[in-house]
């Protein structure tokens, strides 16, 4: 493994541990106070016409786990199970695009030809 292997490898690393303190320790530290929208909504008197999400009765609403009834670990435990949702779907679809762009064992060792560049100027 080279040094730049490394240090790639420990960059990333490092941004997935950085990503799940902020999601399982600090976001119980965000503010509860109304987004943007749920202001302006609240200011202008149509909040109360508001509906449900259509996902608001899953395990992960609301910013918690249902069925866990500490605040602490359940805005802590949503935030980590947050990220490795958005960390397996992302790695996946990577790894997907990385295979599909990697050449077939046919053309392995023979250099891509653009199909501009083939084509033959004349006689």
């Amino acid at each position: 493994m080279t040094m730049r292997d490394r240090r790639f490898r420990v960059f990333l690393i490092a941004g997935v541990v950085v990503a799940l303190v902020l999601a399982g320790v600090v976001s119980y530290y965000a503010s509860s106070s109304p987004d943007g929208l749920e202001k302006v909504a609240d200011d202008k008197g149509f909040l109360e016409q508001a509906d449900d999400h259509a996902t608001g009765d899953s395990p992960l609403a609301d910013y918690g786990v249902e069925g866990v009834d500490n605040d602490r670990v359940s805005v802590g435990l949503a935030g980590v199970v947050g990220v490795a949702l958005t960390l397996a779907i992302a790695g996946g679809l990577f790894l997907g695009l990385r295979l599909m762009r990697r050449p077939s064992s046919a053309s392995a060792g023979r250099p891509e030809v653009d199909a501009a560049s083939d084509q033959r100027s004349g006689p």
